[in-house]
This record gives C-alpha cells, sequence and structure tokens, in this order.
C-alpha cells in the first residue's frame, strides 16, 4: 500500500503543482478571485485527486485481489491526498518567494479595493482594514503561509479520499 501512495501521491503532486506554476504564470498581474480562481485552483485540484481514484482502485485489483475496505481505501487515498498536498504547499512556498514576493501586499489591496467599491461605512471600514492589516502580517510567518496553504488543499484531497473509498469500496464475498 504504501508504494502505491508515494507513487500516485507524487503524481497527484506533480499534477496540481505544474497547473499551479502555469496557471499563476498565465495570469494577469492583477488578484483575480471569484470564477477565475474557483477554475483555475479547484478544477486543478480535481484534475490532480483523479490519481486518488486510480491510485484506490489498482491497489484494490492488484494488491487486495478484486477487494478493498472502506478504511484500507479510505486511508490509501488520504495518503495520497496527504502527499500531493504537501508538495503543492512547498511549491507555493517557492514559486511565491522567488517570483512574486509582493503577493501578500497585492492581495491586500486588491481586498481594500473591494471593500472601497462597497462604499462600507467607517466602523465596517475600520475593521475590514484591520482584517486586512492582519492578513499581512501573518503572512510575514512562513509557517501559516504554509498551514493556510495546506488548508486549501487538503480538504479537497480528503474529500475525494471519502468519495473513492465509497465508490471501490469491495468486501470480501462470505461464501
Amino acid at each position: 500500500m504504501t508504494r502505491k501512495a508515494i507513487v500516485y501521491g507524487l503524481l497527484a503532486g506533480i499534477i496540481v503543482s505544474v497547473i499551479m506554476v502555469i496557471s499563476m504564470a498565465t495570469s494577469s498581474q492583477e488578484m483575480e478571485g471569484g470564477v477565475g480562481m474557483l477554475i483555475k485552483g479547484y478544477a486543478g485540484m480535481l484534475i490532480c485527486f483523479s490519481m486518488i481514484f486510480g491510485g484506490v482502485r489498482s491497489y484494490r485489483n492488484h494488491e487486495g485481489g478484486g477487494y478493498i475496505s472502506f478504511g484500507r481505501a479510505f486511508g490509501l487515498g488520504a495518503i495520497i491526498a496527504l502527499i500531493a498536498s504537501v508538495m503543492y504547499v512547498i511549491t507555493w512556498m517557492l514559486y511565491s518567494h522567488f517570483f512574486m514576493a509582493d503577493f501578500a501586499d497585492k492581495y491586500a489591496a486588491a481586498m481594500l479595493a473591494k471593500a472601497q467599491a462597497a462604499n462600507l461605512d467607517a466602523a465596517k471600514m475600520a475593521a475590514k482594514v484591520k482584517e486586512i492589516d492582519d492578513f499581512k502580517a501573518m503572512y510575514q510567518k512562513p509557517v501559516m503561509v504554509a498551514i493556510m496553504t495546506l488548508m486549501e488543499i487538503l480538504p479537497v484531497g480528503v474529500v475525494m479520499a471519502l468519495i473513492s473509498a465509497g465508490v471501490y469500496t469491495k468486501k470480501v464475498r462470505v461464501k
């Protein structure tokens, strides 16, 4: 099981990392958000996490003799998701450090512009400015950036692991 998890996890990690780098390199300099982020970000994650289905099915068919329990299928899928997610985090940390060192400032400016366009009252605007300042301060800490980035992708992987476990679970038939 470990070999399948590593192979499929690395494949998924490579896929999601390449998709992220390509989408970041080809996106406009402005902070997009909204539908563009959804399509580029989460669609890439779903594509990469198709490796979970492949890994669980391959394990079931080759090592499991056609059968796999829900727990084993979910465990395998979760390990694949974790490996891919860690690779995603490492890729983001390196890419943002070398190619987008001003990411937090640009993102904060986009959040502020959005708040100003919403014509918030003074109290709400002050709260939004504090939230933006807190974000910028937090983004100075690499551990927090890694945790935030992991929380972007790992829940999607866990859901995909649950779905694949449900799809591929086959209990041993009682004779």
